[in-house]
């Protein structure tokens, strides 16, 4: 049975497992006694069903040419397309809502970018479980994705460390063995990565329980953290009843967010231990300096500016600053209780520019974290001290090994193609978004937040925070879009539409 349903192409799944996702908001509508809600979530998840049945039966024949482009394909009409199928369940449960806004609302949910269009006291816990299931399922499939889809096509940061041409895979691995078939793969990944994703979800939400989190919130919060949506209920993360116990150990599951070697079963093994990981180290780099500069700031402003003494906050400032520094750095976005503390203790009120910096340096490759990934950051710092190694030395000969020296060498010049290329959908998504109405400042945060899928820096990287509400419709197409093209990356949409025999 399982092996005829991976035949099945990969939309028609996933489908199929969005309308039995479905059936968890309308189990928490029931046992919350909300029958209304739990009757549009439940006939939602049986029309979806249908659906995905009898689609299922109209493509038993199909079989694509090219599985593994296949496979990407479908990939990025998934990100386009299931967002419609999601709003059927939305737009049950908010009857007064728009097309566009709903769209909007699971695009940035299922992009696990966690921007809402809507005010946290107007749905219910049940419609907020939902967007969480959403950006949940959403965190699972770009980590799969990562695994099945885009490694094999040295894809998504993978082209960093091998140094190979984006969009083909390993040369000469036909001649040594018979390679697994791309739906033979991605339903051994699948099933490798769904419980270790379970079970780190269950165990946040479950720590989150003993550290007095109500049990929605606490189960909306583990997802969030898992899938780096940043998505909250009703009351925020500020708000939290779990505090900062409750903050430290969401901290802690950032690092599956930061290092692929975190995660069970897929980390390090005895010759790559975590701690000698490059991600993990640049990322400890990172947020050692960032919040160096927010905390130290405040003696040497104190006196000049007037800043009042909170020596009794300091701690509590300390890590208002880690916390958020490193929610943002891994594009989650969830924002500490002891943040306006921070800010205050550091004097420059809320430092937005940081913020956005960090967003888009963003996490781990092979993770559900966005932004340019610390590999590649890494790799153009390595570049970088060896070219200056050669302008003091230029008869000196670069270490490391064949690895360090091809992360050097072609990984950094993959690296600055990817950043060069995300420099460039920055401004023509700020331009565009110019031409749209919105002014440079709030549409180069707007652009930034899309393409990091971090939602939460429109509210704490512009001066005022911004409203998705107040945007118009054709802001919220075009930012749903850019999301897409943010959660995808452009190196994968550029070898997804570029011919094979062009590409050497």
């Amino acid at each position: 049975m399982l092996a005829r349903l991976a035949e099945a192409p990969l939309l028609v799944i996933l489908l199929g497992v969005t309308g039995c996702l479905t059936l968890i908001p309308a189990l928490h509508g029931l046992a919350m006694n909300q029958h209304d809600l739990a009757r549009a979530f439940f006939y939602s998840a049986l029309i979806l069903l249908i659906l995905t049945v009898m689609l299922g039966i109209a493509t038993a024949a199909f079989s694509p040419r090219d599985p593994a482009r296949s496979h990407l394909a479908a990939l990025a009409v998934a990100f386009l397309l299931l967002p419609v199928a999601m709003i059927l369940p939305m737009r049950e449960a908010l009857p007064d809502t728009t097309l566009v806004n709903a769209w909007f609302e699971m695009i940035s949910s299922f992009t696990t970018t966690g921007a809402s269009v809507y005010a946290p006291d107007r749905l219910s816990d049940t419609i907020h479980l939902w967007r969480a299931t959403v950006g949940w399922y959403g965190g699972f499939l770009t980590l799969m994705a990562a695994y099945a889809i885009l490694a094999p096509l040295n894809l998504g940061g993978v082209e960093v460390a091998t140094g190979r041409v984006p969009g083909r895979g390993a040369a000469g691995t036909a001649q040594i063995t018979r390679t697994a078939e791309p739906s033979e793969r991605l339903t051994r990944i699948a099933l490798q990565i769904f419980p270790i994703f379970s079970l780190l979800t269950f165990a946040l939400w479950l720590g989150l329980l003993i550290a007095g989190e109500t049990a929605t919130t606490a189960l909306i919060h583990a997802m969030g953290i898992l899938s780096t949506s940043g998505i909250s209920g009703q009351s925020g993360l500020a708000s939290s009843d779990a505090g900062i116990p409750g903050e430290m150990l969401m901290f802690a599951f950032l690092l599956f967010a930061i290092t692929r070697r975190a995660m069970p079963g897929l980390g390090p093994t005895r010759r790559n231990r975590l701690l000698d990981d490059p991600e993990l180290r640049l990322a400890a780099v990172i947020l050692s300096a960032v919040t160096a500069i927010l905390f130290l700031r405040h003696w040497f402003i104190a006196d000049a500016a007037g800043v009042a003494d909170l020596g009794t906050r300091a701690l509590a400032s300390l890590w208002g600053i880690v916390f958020t520094a490193a929610s943002f750095l891994t594009t989650t976005g969830y924002v500490s209780g002891e943040w306006q503390g921070a800010a205050q203790w550091s004097g420059i009120g809320t430092p937005g520019l940081i913020l956005l910096g960090l967003a888009m340096i963003g996490g781990g490759t092979a993770t559900t974290a966005g932004g340019v990934k610390l590999l590649r950051v890494y790799a153009l710092l390595r570049h970088g001290e060896r070219e200056l190694e050669r302008i003091i030395h230029p008869s000196s000969v670069g270490g490391g090994g064949g690895e360090v020296r091809r992360l050097r060498r072609e990984g950094a010049q993959l690296a600055w193609v990817f950043f060069m290329l995300f420099a460039f959908t920055i401004a023509i998504l700020v331009a565009t978004l110019a031409l749209l109405g919105v002014g440079f400042e709030p549409a180069l945060v707007l652009a930034i937040s899309a393409l990091t899928t971090t939602g939460q820096l429109s509210e704490l990287g512009a001066a005022a925070p911004i409203a998705f509400s107040a945007l118009s419709d054709p802001v919220k197409l075009t930012l749903g879009l850019a999301m897409i093209v943010g959660r995808l990356e452009t190196l994968a949409l550029l070898a997804l539409v570029l011919p094979v025999r062009g590409r050497s």
